[in-house]
């Protein structure tokens, strides 16, 4: 098909598509209150929905007080009901895929229910906004001249008792219209391999030679996959293999600690970068502007929105709060109530609004990622930010790291402990150091008060952590591949410590 044609039809369908945007950004709180009610209406005959009689819920008052809080291990039972193939439990149509999940790095599994309607109305409805919102900022893109190469997660879709499980991304691949697969490289036989260290090459010789415009996938792992790339073809920077490549959309985990490294091996100024914000539980905001860093809070996806202020969590004085309560600048847990069958469930990441006209949002963490071990409240955010002005500072790059607190003992007080695989490590790691410890103040009030005079808190430890360290740490647990992430920031040494023994043994 032409590409003007192909363009012709993306604008039509962005114009009827910017009609409903315009209506949910006019009318937030409406349009999220009218969703609430519908998806109550829905589930109303649902066990759930007659245990706590949904059909008598008239406000969003009521919805609060009556619907406890949830957590995967408060949903599991029902779950696996669901698995074993019981209907009408938490949602009324049949749910036939559970997107398999460990968060980061958890043994423990989860199993996310996944239904026809979050399917078609979430996730599917979010990939074609966002090809429309770069489309309609990127009028003369040459996205359809090629294809699309997406790096998703590593297992095959498994049937037990008449329902499926697997990758959130595989479940995605088996469900995509057969066109679709025209459009994107590798294969999905490529993209559903199992072994990833095979896969990767699988993925180097299936798409070295094909024309890519686009990429797709999470940043540490498409990462790996683009340095394969590139040592395989002998080559400087991927223009010089796919010359027409113009935008990688990424998300699943922080640009911040690689967008230098994607700078050097994609040399062009007008090269664009979309993020997503998704989860095995819905799709939730996209980069709706070229060269930004907030997104876009989709509202109209089937997720109903909830929000605890970080401030309070987890205490006497925990607050649940609805969409229109949130103001800027505020660190908050995030409750989800989807068209699944998740009811008020907390997914463990934190956000933060940058704006509230439109809703738009920072990812700033996971509600368990975070050293709080002596009231520092140090977040994901925060280190993302100050390593990636320290490496700028000291001409250094970051692979992966990971800190935890090292705890008070007798009369030595705590400090905090990090292990950093450098790509380019630097000369001088004492003064690496200290310019952490003094962006870290910068940046969070409440560790500039806990460091001052160090009255609770010593200068933190940084060790440079070997070569492929935190890789054979995952490898080690049969956690390879696009679902799995390294913890960053943890108030338990448990990944710390395992890091470092390995890091000493190899």
């Amino acid at each position: 098909m032409p590409i003007p044609l192909v363009n012709s039809i993306a604008s039509w369908f962005l114009k009827k598509r910017f009609h409903q945007i315009e209506l949910f950004l006019k009318y937030p709180n409406e349009v999220q209150n009218e969703l609430l009610f519908q998806l109550l209406s829905t589930a109303r005959d649902t066990e759930i929905g007659r245990t706590y009689d949904f059909s008598t819920i008239s406000s969003y008052k009521t919805f609060a007080e009556r619907i406890p809080i949830s957590t995967y291990e408060d949903c599991k039972d029902m779950i696996e009901r669901s698995r074993r193939g019981e209907y009408n439990i938490f949602w009324p149509n049949p749910i036939r895929w559970f997107a398999k999940s460990s968060g980061t790095t958890n043994a423990k599994s989860k199993f996310i229910p996944v239904s026809t309607e979050s399917l078609e109305d979430c996730h599917y409805a979010a990939s074609k906004d966002l090809l429309c919102m770069y489309l309609n900022n990127n009028e003369e893109s040459q996205l359809f001249t090629g294809k699309s190469l997406r790096l998703g997660g590593s297992k095959e879709l498994y049937k037990e008792n008449g329902t499926f499980f697997g990758d959130l991304s595989a479940i995605l691949i088996d469900n995509m219209p057969f066109w679709a697969e025209f459009s994107s490289t590798p294969s999905n036989k490529v993209s559903l391999m199992d072994d990833w260290e095979h896969k990767m090459q699988a993925i180097v010789n299936e798409t070295r030679n094909e024309n890519v415009t686009s990429l797709a996938g999470v940043p540490s792992w498409m990462l790996v996959l683009l340095n394969n790339v590139l040592e395989t073809t002998g080559k400087n920077n991927l223009f010089d293999i796919w010359p027409n490549l113009e935008v990688y959309f990424h998300g699943g985990v922080s640009f911040v600690p690689y967008v230098d490294q994607y700078k050097v091996i994609l040399p062009k100024s007008n090269f664009k970068y979309y993020e997503i914000y998704n989860a095995s539980e819905g799709f939730f905001a996209i980069q709706d502007q070229n060269n930004s860093s907030e997104l876009l809070l989709m509202l109209d996806y089937g997720i109903f929105y909830e929000f605890i202020p970080m401030d309070a969590y987890g205490t006497s004085n925990q607050k649940v709060i609805p969409l229109s309560e949130v103001e800027v600048n505020v660190n908050y847990a995030v409750i989800i109530t989807t068209n699944a069958g998740l009811w008020r469930y907390k997914i463990g990441d934190t956000i933060r609004f940058t704006s509230t006209n439109p809703y738009r949002i920072k990812v700033s963490g996971r509600t368990k990622h975070h050293i709080n071990a002596f009231g520092e409240e140090l977040i994901i955010e925060n280190a993302e930010d100050a390593l990636r002005e320290v490496c700028n500072c000291t001409q250094s790059e970051i692979v992966d790291y990971t800190a935890a607190p090292i705890f008070m003992k007798g009369k030595d007080k705590g400090s905090h402990e990090w292990l950093i695989e450098f790509k380019t490590p630097p000369l001088d790691l004492k003064n690496f150091n200290l310019l952490l410890d003094t962006k870290l103040k910068s940046l969070n009030s409440d560790y500039e008060a806990k460091r001052l005079n160090n009255m609770t808190l010593n200068m933190p430890t940084v060790h440079i952590a070997r070569e492929r360290l935190f890789y054979d740490w995952l490898k080690q647990r049969d956690k390879l591949g696009g679902q799995h992430k390294i913890p960053r920031l943890s108030n338990s040494r448990e990944y710390l410590d395992e890091l470092l023994l390995l890091n000493t043994t190899k």
